[in-house]
């Protein structure tokens, strides 16, 4: 009796130290691909004009798909999470620019293994890997960060205007293809040059490289609202870019030898809605767009209170910010969907 009571009173402790939520955006990442593959049973590859209860369904299955990396953020912010588990919440914000990311790999290697396996034994490894790694030790500040968050603040002014630009061009799809090619023409001849595209990337390793650095150290610890939002944007924003780069340059140019234009973002002739692989492209790009404005108006709001501005002024800011970055993501995406205006 008295073994049997000591291992119920140890079974019960152990059930009290697990924290059950701690695998939670593990398992909302997981179950991602299944949401996009549920949404692809409803709409169907026929661009026939859908009924209201497809329309419904698929809108309320997108949604669900869409909120995964704001369940994930939401887990992350919880003050009782341990590191292993707040940075599995902030892998799980990248869940959709991964996906894509892990397809084009895929691709790349001719596998012959569905990417939903794949994906699902990721997940399953880096929830373990959340379980088991050591917790370190927290410290009270770290000298060295001022710095790096000096160069990537540096680093994203000067990104800012390539950004401002580039989501422009794409805004200009919502009046047609043609407008938004002959703007980035124009844009090319910058950013495409033997100067300015060397310049560019670097530019763009950089802020993943010190992004990550400070995203891990961040981690450590819990953060408030604007600081867990700024980390987990930041996250899903170094995979985007790594992924971005990866299709653009290893993908289209050397292994298909195609031009990376309008067709090649909206999976012409097929297009985002209706076909099985590409409706991942759909959150991987609102995402990205909503993302990086956000992150940048997040930056924003730090250096505005470090220079004084009171802190309700600077939070109200962000907040017309964040819902500005929304409006555009989703014209964005209404463009790359066919909708057109004028």
């Amino acid at each position: 009796m008295g073994a049997f009571a000591q291992l119920r009173d140890r079974c019960a402790t152990i059930g009290q130290r697990f924290d059950y939520l701690a695998l939670a955006p593990a398992m909302a990442a997981i179950c991602y691909p299944f949401l996009l593959r549920a949404f692809h049973a409803v709409v169907g590859t026929q661009a026939a004009t859908p009924s209201l209860s497809i329309i419904v369904g698929a809108t309320l299955i997108l949604a669900v798909a869409l909120v995964v990396p704001f369940f994930a953020l939401g887990l992350a912010c919880r003050c009782n999470a341990d590191p292993g588990a707040r940075r599995l919440a902030y892998a799980a914000v990248t869940a959709p620019t991964l996906y894509v990311f892990l397809g084009v790999v895929q691709a790349l290697n001719r596998s012959p293994i569905p990417d939903e396996i794949v994906w699902c034994v990721l997940w399953l490894a880096i929830a373990l890997w959340s379980q088991t790694a050591r917790n370190p030790v927290v410290a009270a500040t770290w000298p060295t960060m001022g710095r790096w968050r000096i160069v990537h603040g540096m680093t994203a002014a000067v990104l800012s205007l390539y950004v401002a630009f580039h989501l422009t061009n794409h805004l200009l799809g919502l009046i047609g293809p043609d407008a938004h090619a002959a703007v980035m023409k124009i844009g090319r001849v910058v950013y495409r040059s033997r100067v300015g595209e060397p310049l560019l990337v670097a530019a763009m390793l950089s802020q993943i490289g010190t992004g990550l650095f400070l995203a891990w150290r961040w981690s450590a610890a819990p953060q408030g609202l604007h600081r867990t939002f700024q980390v987990g944007s930041g996250a899903y924003l170094s995979l985007y870019i790594l992924g971005h780069m990866n299709s653009v340059f290893i993908y289209a140019r050397s292994f298909l030898g195609i031009p990376t234009d309008w067709n090649f973002a909206i999976g012409a002739p097929i297009g985002l809605i209706h076909d099985a692989w590409n409706i991942r492209l759909l959150p991987h790009y609102a995402l990205g767009a909503f993302f990086v404005l956000s992150h940048l108006a997040s930056g924003l709001r730090v250096v505005l209170i470090a220079h004084g501005v009171d802190r309700r002024a600077a939070d109200r800011l962000w907040d017309a910010c964040v819902a500005l970055s929304a409006v555009i993501s989703a014209a964005i995406i209404a463009g790359m969907c066919g909708v057109r205006i004028g």
